[in-house]
């Protein structure tokens, strides 16, 4: 099988042309170019050289000489460093070798490729994006189905990704662009769904504004969370940090605590609606706080933060609350091979049926927006993808 680097670096120095199948699975083929197909009589004399050679290379040494004596008189030119020269020959060797895999072996699928997608807690939506995608992926990639790793949240996907523990991360933009700013290890395959900032307390509650949480009990989503993350911003652009009492609690947890009086007010971050709080609210039993008074704070303190709606209809309310809206993106390593994120991002939008049907979140999901992922840069496959997708 032709190497991912090895066939990328030859089609950019213009001696292969590579195209890509969209078929199921996706198959990346690599041809000879006219000028490339002028190295066929080399590339055969290395190849046969390299079956004698491997079939008398067991149990011989090989002695490579290098030239050691004086310097050659100025102007020869003969002898180089040997830094050099060793450089140079083995960037023509690997060179070789890549044409010669293109002359016996012309395609490239991802049949050994293994992936794993950090997703969040089951009943996140994330974890109920990610199940139909890893199928998708399976289908369209022709790989063993991707392992669905079950997580915390947004800051616990992207550090295993940077650890090397999953392949593809599930992540808010705020905390992508937090850990991007320390490493630059982080590129984007697409923006996907947006999620709303939700700060709940119960209807006969008195609390009526952010600034009235002070001196209450508040869950603030599960450790390690993207709603941990956020609510702690909030609180702390609104001088509440001291003032109040928090606990960490998942949303199902997080909204019994509160029709049971063991909190006063809980923070959820998610798609509109969240089916866990319609389902709780069809008594009208739940009440959505407006932060619009600390909306300038919060978009002064990342980029990635926007002011939105929640309708009165989506949740029984009495009145439309403004709030926060943070995108959610799709990472993976900025090392990751070209070919693999293009093919990735390809089978995500090709899956959009599949996903919307897991979750209406994922209605949303669309190419135009998908490249809006600053200021974490896309991957340079995924740039390939959306370049290949103008009309």
């Amino acid at each position: 099988m032709l190497s991912y680097q090895s066939a990328t670096n030859s089609s950019a120095a213009g001696v292969v042309e590579r195209v890509v199948t969209v078929a199921r699975p996706v198959e990346v083929r690599y041809t000879l170019t006219g000028i490339g197909s002028r190295l066929g009589p080399v590339l055969g004399a290395v190849k046969a050289w390299s079956a004698d050679w491997a079939a008398h290379q067991a149990g011989n040494s090989v002695e490579v000489r290098r030239h050691t004596g004086p310097a050659p008189p100025e102007g020869r030119g003969i002898w180089h460093d040997r830094a050099v020269t060793g450089s140079r020959w083995t960037r023509g060797l690997a060179m070789a070798a890549a044409l010669l895999l293109v002359l016996t072996a012309c395609t490239t699928g991802f049949g050994e490729l293994k992936l794993r997608i950090a997703a969040g807690t089951p009943s996140g939506v994330y974890y109920q994006l990610a199940q139909p995608l890893a199928s998708a992926w399976q289908a369209d990639l022709g790989i063993d189905r991707p392992q669905v790793l079950q997580t915390q949240g947004s800051p616990d996907n992207v550090d295993k990704v940077l650890a090397g523990k999953a392949d593809v991360a599930f992540v808010a933009a705020d905390v992508a662009v937090e850990q991007y700013q320390k490493r630059h290890d982080l590129a984007a395959l697409a923006r996907i769904h947006d999620d709303y900032l939700h700060i709940v307390v119960r209807s006969d509650s008195s609390i009526r504004s952010v600034s009235q949480l002070a001196g209450h009990r508040i869950a603030i989503g599960s450790p390690s969370s993207g709603v941990e993350y956020i609510a702690n911003q909030l609180l702390k652009v609104a001088g509440l940090t001291a003032s109040v009492t928090t606990i960490l609690r998942g949303l199902d947890k997080s909204v019994l605590a509160l029709l049971n009086g063991e909190v006063d007010a809980f923070f959820w971050s998610g798609g509109l609606p969240t089916p866990t709080l319609a389902g709780y609210n069809t008594q009208g039993s739940l009440r959505l706080l407006d932060i619009a008074d600390v909306m300038p704070k919060m978009q002064a303190l990342s980029p990635v933060y926007s002011t939105a709606s929640i309708p009165a209809s989506t949740y029984n309310q009495p009145r439309p609350v403004t709030t926060l809206l943070v995108p959610n993106f799709l990472v993976v390593p900025k090392a990751m091979p070209d070919d693999v994120a293009e093919a990735l991002v390809r089978g995500l939008f090709d899956a959009r049926p599949e996903l919307a049907n897991a979750n209406q979140a994922a209605l949303s999901i669309d190419v135009h927006p998908g490249i809006e992922t600053q200021p974490i840069p896309l991957h340079p496959g995924a740039v390939r993808y959306y370049r290949s997708q103008k009309t």
